[in-house]
């Protein structure tokens, strides 16, 4: 019956969702170049005495804090959703200090030979769960349901599973020092210093979880049940202050990983 309820719940914020991202065209028509600020740090609007092992801290990130509206009020939304949960915001630069600052020069090394913004973002969001804990989930994802009853307190890790049944990294939630990520960031690094794959979502993406992870072993929870992408927002909002656009068209025209 729940999960009758979460699929309803999710078909209405689709709806919505799509009619906001309509009205935001309408808005950048007359205000083409207004921007929203996404701040470093959001405190949770309300308190959870309730331990929980998986720290309640969702990770975000992006190129830049200066955003659309439609990437904005997707942010506000997910604000709402994950009430009792600190957000921690960090955009290219940020992540590049906090790998330096927190991890060996070799990692750090191998993390600045990267040089597509959504691979250096795949490896980032293992570094930074497998550091600190918490959840991340994508910038252009939103949540269909509340956060701390997606990740129950008594849960470790949990990964999120797309209609093939296979993983996905938009959504991932972990206590810290978990094993699994420890061999995904192995993995990365190993991917990086060979430099043979030539495609992101093999060497840092979605490839990597599918290649470590026993689905049947691992605590899973599926994308309809968490979270969606591409209702609020898409690629144009996304990047519009990006010329070259999504790393998809970045990965046509560069080497992923800086040679030696």
């Amino acid at each position: 019956m729940k999960n009758i309820v979460i699929l309803l719940s999710n078909r209405i914020i689709k709806i919505i969702a799509n009619l906001v991202k309509a009205a935001c065209y309408l808005f950048h028509v007359f205000f083409p170049n207004k921007r929203f600020i996404i701040p470093s740090y959001s405190k949770r609007l309300f308190s959870n005495k309730k331990k929980s092992i998986i720290p309640r801290t969702l990770w975000q990130t992006n190129y830049t804090n200066s955003v659309t509206l439609a990437i904005y009020i997707n942010y506000l939304f997910n604000r709402l959703l994950a009430y009792d949960f600190d957000i921690r915001f960090m955009v290219t630069e940020e992540r590049s200090e906090f790998i330096k600052s927190i991890f060996s020069p070799e990692i750090f090394e191998s993390y600045s030979r990267i040089q597509i913004g959504a691979a250096q973002a795949d490896f980032w969001r293992l570094l930074v769960l497998y550091k600190e804990g918490g959840v991340y989930m994508d910038i252009d994802a939103h949540l269909v349901w509340p956060l701390s009853s997606i990740v129950k307190a008594d849960l470790d890790e949990l990964y999120c599973k797309t209609k093939k049944n296979d993983f996905t990294t938009y959504f991932i939630a972990s206590k810290s020092d978990n094993e699994n990520l420890k061999k995904m960031i192995d993995t990365i690094l190993i991917n990086i210093d060979e430099n043979v794959l030539e495609n992101v979502f093999m060497l840092t993406g979605p490839g990597i979880l599918n290649q470590i992870l026993n689905i049947n072993e691992v605590n899973t929870t599926y994308y309809k049940y968490t979270c969606d992408q591409g209702n609020f927002t898409n690629d144009y909002f996304q990047y519009i202050d990006k010329p070259e656009g999504k790393w998809t068209n970045a990965q046509k025209v560069m080497d992923i990983i800086k040679k030696k």
